[in-house]
């Protein structure tokens, strides 16, 4: 809008009848951006014309003036298809190059009748705009051409199956018994961890596509996991609204909980909040990440009314050497039990952290020090003899206010 905002005020000051702005492709010239009477010229937004043959082009390559009052009356374009066929009367035009001096496109008016001539004025004038284009113009080509390769990067990612899924076990703190596996996503090679590959994926739109293509993976391993374990996968408020009751087997539902793990502006989403409720109608619990760590998060707690809290490994972390870390663990637990629900620790890694989050009131917990995550196969809760069994939670048990099963995990879509 910004472009095409200014590309009117130059078609304006100039008194002609259409501004364009063209940037340079291989042997094209692609119109970008145009002002004006579009359809009198036959052009249009991604029209492409020739480098070697245009007007255009051969005035980025030195071949014809960057103005010219009278088309008609000049005798280099005597004859030219521009001038006979598209009714180009005159034109000012100046180039686009970057700090390099590498050619970016070129900026130009034209009209479709001869014109007074005046190129000192115009060309002082459009210079100047172009000079003052050339940097928005330059950072939109920076931006496009970033986020066409992580458009590439994604595509290919999805293309060749998605992420590597791992699972992290979940344990009652209590008696330290595995009650769940919470599934997570790996990228092994690549920088920037799952948080990068997901915050890339949904700059470029395709979050919800690598999203559920991790959870279905994710539920590869319901077949083979015993049956007092759940399994927990996360997707953003997007995913959710999108639908996933296509992706969950109805007869392992109530195994399921789905942990909403991006922070976004949930309080007038409708569409969410009812996608959550058609989930919980076929027995899937729903879990809220990262509390404890912003207001967003507390937002969430109040309209979702999860069934499972998971308190941030930020605050898990040091959690027995300061008193605030303390004080908000506690008010969750106390929070918890008031709409129904259950807390989970996350980043368990010292006995001393395992030793404070249960004086807490925490019932379950996961971290390096319970165990860590890692491929499916061989996984010691998968192995009748190496299990052990969960005992499902009641109201009135310590912990289980709500008669939840087991807690939920970061999910297949592990940020």
């Amino acid at each position: 809008m910004v472009i095409a905002d200014l590309l009117e005020i130059l078609r304006r000051q100039l008194g002609m009848d259409l501004a364009a702005l063209a940037r340079v492709e291989d042997e094209h010239l692609v119109l970008q951006v145009l002002s004006g009477d579009v359809a009198g010229f036959g052009l249009h937004a991604g029209a492409t014309v020739g480098r070697r043959d245009s007007l255009l082009g051969l005035v980025l390559a030195g071949e014809l003036p960057e103005i010219v009052a009278d088309t008609r009356a000049d005798p280099h374009l005597t004859g030219h298809r521009d001038v006979t066929e598209r009714g180009i009367g005159s034109y000012v035009s100046a180039p686009i190059v970057d700090g390099e001096g590498k050619v970016y496109g070129i900026l130009c008016c034209i009209g479709h009748q001869a014109r007074q001539a005046r190129p000192d004025r115009d060309g002082r004038f459009l210079r100047l705009l172009a000079a003052f284009l050339s940097d928005t113009v330059l950072d939109l080509h920076e931006m496009w051409a970033r986020r066409r390769q992580i458009w590439q990067k994604v595509s290919d990612l999805i293309d060749s199956g998605g992420p590597q899924i791992i699972y992290q076990p979940i344990f009652r703190l209590a008696d330290q018994r595995i009650i769940g596996v919470e599934a997570l996503s790996r990228f092994p090679g690549a920088p920037g961890g799952a948080q990068r590959w997901y915050t890339d994926a949904a700059i470029v739109g395709l979050s919800t596509e690598l999203e559920r293509l991790a959870i279905r993976r994710a539920l590869a391993v319901l077949p083979v996991l015993p049956g007092d374990l759940t399994l927990a996968v996360n997707a953003s408020p997007t995913t959710i609204s999108a639908g996933l009751l296509d992706l969950l087997p109805d007869a392992m539902a109530g195994r399921l909980v789905v942990e909403i793990t991006e922070h976004e502006h949930i309080g007038t989403n409708k569409h969410l909040l009812k996608a959550v409720e058609v989930l919980r109608s076929r027995g899937v619990r729903i879990a809220i990440d990262d509390i404890g760590t912003g207001y967003a998060g507390l937002e969430q707690l109040l309209h979702l009314r999860p069934d499972i809290i998971k308190l941030d490994g930020i605050i898990t972390r040091g959690i027995d050497a300061d008193a605030a870390r303390r004080a908000i663990a506690t008010g969750l637990v106390q929070v918890a039990g008031e709409i129904g629900g259950s807390v989970v620790a996350e980043g368990i890694e010292t006995a001393a952290e395992l030793a404070t989050t249960m004086a807490a009131g925490i019932p379950y917990g996961q971290g390096y020090l319970l165990g860590r995550p890692g491929p499916s196969t061989g996984a010691a809760w998968l192995r009748p003899d190496a299990r052990h069994s969960a005992v499902p939670l009641v109201p009135g048990e310590p912990g289980g206010p709500g008669g939840l099963q087991a807690p939920a995990g970061k999910a297949a879509a592990n940020r």
